[in-house]
């Protein structure tokens, strides 16, 4: 099969692994840079130019979008659905995916477990702060990746001022119960195909609340409780992610799912792991065009 990795970094760890996987099974592998591609309807027909060729040999794709390329990326791979090429995840699902206040709200709809979470748009944000009896609060932007833009607001003043800044800048934002007993812990969950493939726990660096690998965070290989198992699946499902990386918070009153990412970094998972999650990937699509 010819097999597209959809990414802006043909040197990344994840993209080099997905390309080197499809080449041991014998794929034609290729990386298209989303940001080079041409869309057209013409004729009444999708048409993808990289650069000034027309490209119509895919058989499927495997799309990287980055936070910083989410419209024009999901474009490029609902293009490439219109013209029956296979994606491992869908463009609806990537947008969903990144928006955290959509992903939540479809969660919940789904009976997925999430943390107790407002949507900050509250006139008055003592209405919001009082749910939280004072407690500190996680405050994030809408589209933050690796941590970023994820905010520990330990009190009642550093929440208000917080959140009347991103209101005055026009930032779309989540308010989020703050999971003490975590410890500074998630656990990330590979789900591909509707299985779990892969999961490691993650802890953050003394200082810091937050336990992306990306931010000096230290992972180890977790056993999953079948709770945990059923969630995760059950959050793929939600959203409608053929491979996905779901977060969750071990808190006392059971697993929540933090965010679920279409685009989880494989580097981390697949050191501490063992598990060649790229030769996975490549094997969900085989499966599904035979």
């Amino acid at each position: 099969m010819n097999i597209a990795v959809l990414s802006r970094g043909s040197s990344l760890y994840s993209t080099k692994s997905i390309i080197n996987a499809g080449a041991i099974k014998k794929h034609t592998m290729e990386v298209l840079d989303p940001t080079y591609c041409t869309l057209s309807i013409e004729n009444g027909n999708p048409i993808v130019r990289y650069y000034d060729e027309i490209i119509e040999d895919l058989d499927a794709i495997i799309p990287r979008i980055g936070a910083s390329n989410t419209y024009l990326g999901s474009s490029v791979v609902r293009h490439f659905e219109s013209m029956g090429v296979f994606s491992v995840v869908s463009p609806e699902a990537i947008l969903q995916s990144r928006d955290k206040w959509i992903c939540t709200q479809i969660l919940s709809k789904a009976n997925v477990p999430v943390p107790k979470t407002f949507l900050g748009n509250a006139s008055d944000f003592d209405t919001i702060l009082s749910e939280f009896n004072r407690a500190p609060i996680i405050i994030k932007i809408l589209e933050g990746t690796h941590g970023n833009g994820v905010i520990l607001a330990e009190t009642y003043k550093s929440a208000l001022s917080t959140m009347q800044t991103l209101q005055t800048a026009n930032v779309p934002f989540i308010v989020q119960e703050f999971i003490e007993e975590s410890n500074g812990s998630d656990v990330r969950i590979i789900v591909i195909d509707g299985e779990v493939v892969a999961a490691m726990k993650r802890q953050s660096k003394d200082g810091d609340f937050r336990s992306n690998l990306h931010r000096g965070g230290s992972s180890e290989i977790i056993k999953l409780t079948p709770e945990e198992e059923h969630i995760a699946i059950k959050a793929a499902k939600a959203l409608g992610l053929g491979v996905c990386g779901v977060d969750l918070l071990q808190s006392k009153n059971g697993p929540l799912v933090l965010e679920i990412n279409s685009t989880p970094g494989l580097e981390g998972i697949e050191t501490t792991t063992g598990i060649n999650i790229a030769q996975k990937m490549i094997s969900y699509i085989e499966r599904n065009k035979r």
